[in-house]
């Protein structure tokens, strides 16, 4: 067995240029072989484009090879955050490559030929969620570990106070979302399946065909009224400007990467309709997709003889109609600019710590409207402003955890979707089909969006089973989230409730509304909980309730018990790591917080030591476990502020806390001579090398690119300490 650990993007990435070393170089100790493997945005498009490139640009297909590995018994992967790419950060890294010699094809937004649909469809591949669901061959434990809890405890974040007079909302579709429109059936025999459309004339399209279902497999299929969903724009930017709130959208165009961005670009069609149906057949000339954002529609007008009058209008709708939230409000970027500026699972739980308040054109805190147009998760976000205004402010000091055990295992649910989901071409009706059987069924207007999704009966039941041995291990309440007015969950809850009789357990069942609620009652009272649940709100939560109760939701322990044995050990959240980089360039500080590295490390030590019986891994991780404890009590956090001590300078420190347990240990005598003088260098150079770290802070940092760096000089910046690296170098050596 050796241990794979993934370079990725942005402050993650620069990250693993200090970490990796000190992780090989220690780990060498042991025997213990460190690979790295490349699933960067970048990496992905230059292997899915490698044919056409260079000898020497070409690069092996690392998610496919790595989608090989976590269906083995030993896959011992570490995972980093990746950019889970919506449409113009896929643009701009093509360009960036193609700045840097690789000869990619552009994006065709609307393809005239073969050969421009066999480009968007590689593309296609790349957008979105297109790493976890190939990774994540298993289901989702996430949970906070006791020193980070006990160090949150005795060093709360600066709370926001929440005024019990906020305005602050969430709205959704009361109908005609995936919610209300939702069918689902378990599959009684395996079989093959496709999805077709049929028109009101008759006329037959074969959408999906070979859609391979399982005995007991539970399919679910669903769609979304795009007229009620205008409506239901239109009737909450009326709201808003009637009520002085700030609008808001809170949707996933990364991860649901066809759907999202679709339903973000009607809220923009909505918003500026005047300026659609005047300029209408020019944005059409400029080839301008709403569904990229008003980022790529303002870029795109500098082009255009009409400018001038544009502008006008554009500027005239925003000074009449309800204020946007902004994502920047220096730079005049709102909350309709880029689709994947503004993720639900991040932006709803940085505005509820943040006082329920989001920020105005002029810098400024107001209440806003969050809407999240479909009901199915939003009301947990409702539930949380409904427990504020009852409970009043959240005490971090106080507050017990919310772990999670999500299902995930062979794309399931929505995150699996991508390639069945539709637009209606016209009115007709949406079917999927086996053995001459309609399976399910709908009746659709022209451009409604369709989607249907799968859950495997085996992963079904490892992630019931997942959860019953949580709350078996930790004795902490557990609640099984779902939904029985849910027609997907009204199933899956049987399921669920069979598994339960069988293994002779007693869990609650209650909707996510009722389970958001019950989860903060018993958290405020200092207990724990544990969240079994879905796919999606698998990945809401694991934000959630980490940002409500540490502050930030990057110091998760989150690992992944593979179906068929292996393990995936993720890392924590990249959500502000474009912020990061940006104060990275400016000043050579990286704030990035590598703890989710350091816990993920130490549970991959610990899954090998167990599978191959090391106890050389064993000591390692005990030790790591050790320092890492040292590292949070001794609040070596970096610092959000340039000239002091950052991602770097955290590094340096874990790696001494490292080698001194080490040191001091005694069931290993071979790792304990050897680091001991290793500690004694680290501890005697302490003031030099942290030194080193942080003087070379304060100037402008040239990466060589931002979705691909050049190796050298982000090497150069993110390892300033020649004697640190001196050091490292003598422990790989040794």
């Amino acid at each position: 067995m050796h241990i794979t650990y993934t370079l990725t993007d942005e402050s993650p990435a620069l990250a693993t240029y200090s970490f990796l070393p000190i992780v090989k170089a220690f780990l060498s100790k042991a025997n213990i072989r460190v690979v790295s493997s490349d699933i960067s945005l970048s990496g992905r498009i230059i292997a899915e484009f490698s044919e056409s490139l260079k000898e020497d640009q070409k690069c092996e297909n690392a998610l496919a090879n790595l989608g090989e590995l976590v269906k083995k018994a030993d896959a011992n992967l570490i995972k980093t955050p990746n950019i889970s790419a919506s449409i113009p950060q896929l643009k701009a890294a093509i360009e960036e490559l193609q700045k840097k010699g690789y000869m990619l094809p552009n994006y065709p937004d609307e393809p005239k030929n073969d050969e421009e649909f066999q480009i968007k469809s590689k593309y296609q591949k790349i957008l979105g969620s297109a790493v976890n669901p190939v990774l994540r061959q298993g289901n989702s434990d996430r949970r906070c570990t006791k020193a980070v809890k006990d160090y949150a405890k005795h060093n709360p974040y600066r709370v926001v106070p929440f005024n019990p007079q906020s305005k602050s909302r969430v709205s959704y579709m009361k109908d005609g979302d995936f919610f209300s429109n939702e069918k689902a059936v378990l599959i009684k025999n395996d079989c093959l399946a496709h999805i077709e459309f049929v028109s009101e004339n008759g006329t037959k399209t074969i959408l999906k065909e070979g859609l391979k279902l399982e005995k007991n497999e539970l399919l679910d299929a669903t769609f979304m009224n795009v007229e009620k969903l205008m409506r239901f724009y239109e009737e909450q930017i009326k709201l808003c400007k009637d009520e002085n709130l700030l609008f808001s959208l809170h949707l996933k165009a990364t991860m649901m990467k066809v759907s999202d961005p679709i339903i973000f670009g009607y809220a923009v069609k909505t918003y500026f309709k005047e300026l659609f149906e005047e300029f209408g057949k020019e944005f059409e000339r400029l080839s301008i997709n709403a569904n990229n954002g008003l980022n790529e529609l303002l870029s795109k007008v500098e082009n255009s003889s009409q400018k001038d009058a544009i502008l006008k209008k554009y500027q005239e709708i925003l000074s009449k109609s309800a204020d946007i939230s902004m994502v920047n409000s220096d730079k005049g970027i709102t909350n309709l600019h880029v689709p994947s500026d503004v993720i639900v699972d991040a932006s709803m739980p940085a505005m509820l710590k943040n006082g329920a308040k989001l920020w105005d054109k002029e810098g400024k805190e107001r209440d806003a409207n969050a809407l999240i147009p479909d009901k199915t998760y939003a009301t947990i976000y409702q539930a949380v402003i409904e427990d504020l205004h009852k409970n009043g402010t959240l005490n971090p000091a106080k507050l017990g955890s919310v772990s999670n055990v999500g299902l995930m295992a062979k794309k399931a649910q929505e995150y699996g979707s991508h390639d069945k989901t539709f637009i209606a071409p016209e009115n007709g009706t949406m079917r999927i089909v086996a053995n001459g059987e309609v399976l399910l069924e709908h009746k659709l207007n022209k451009n409604d969006i369709y989607r249907a999704n799968q859950a495997k009966f085996d992963a079904i039941l490892n992630w019931i089973d997942l959860g019953i041995q949580r709350q078996e291990l930790s004795g902490d309440e557990a609640i099984f989230w779902l939904d029985e007015k849910r027609a997907n969950d009204k199933i899956m809850i049987e399921l669920v409730k069979n598994r339960l009789k069988e293994k002779s357990k007693n869990i609650e069942i209650l909707a996510p509304y009722e389970a958001c609620l019950k989860s903060l009652e018993l958290i405020r009272a200092g207990k724990n909980v544990i969240a079994i649940t879905g796919n999606v709100l698998r990945d809401y939560l694991t934000d959630l309730f980490p940002i409500l109760e540490l502050g930030t939701s990057a110091k998760m322990l989150s690992i992944v018990p593979m179906l068929n044995g292996g393990a995936m050990f993720e890392t924590g959240a990249g959500g502000s790591a474009p912020k990061q980089v940006e104060q990275l360039v400016e000043e050579n500080h990286l704030r990035w917080d590598s703890l989710g590295e350091f816990l993920a490390l130490q549970a991959s030590l610990e899954f090998y030591a167990q599978k191959c019986k090391s106890n050389k891994a064993e000591v390692l991780a005990s030790c790591l476990d050790e320092a890492i404890g040292e590292w949070l009590e001794n609040n070596k956090t970096p610092s959000r502020k340039v000239g002091e001590d950052d991602n770097r300078t955290s590094h340096f420190y874990l790696a001494m806390y490292w080698a001194n347990h080490l040191s001091r240990q005694a069931q290993d005598v071979e790792l304990q001579s050897f680091f001991k003088d290793i500690a004694l260098e680290f501890s005697s150079n302490e003031e030099e090398i942290r030194g080193q770290f942080n003087n070379a802070q304060g100037v402008k940092a040239d990466l060589g690119g931002y979705y691909k760096f050049d190796n050298a000089k982000a090497e150069a910046i993110m390892r300033p300490s020649a004697l640190f690296n001196d050091i490292i170098a003598k422990i790989g050596q040794r």
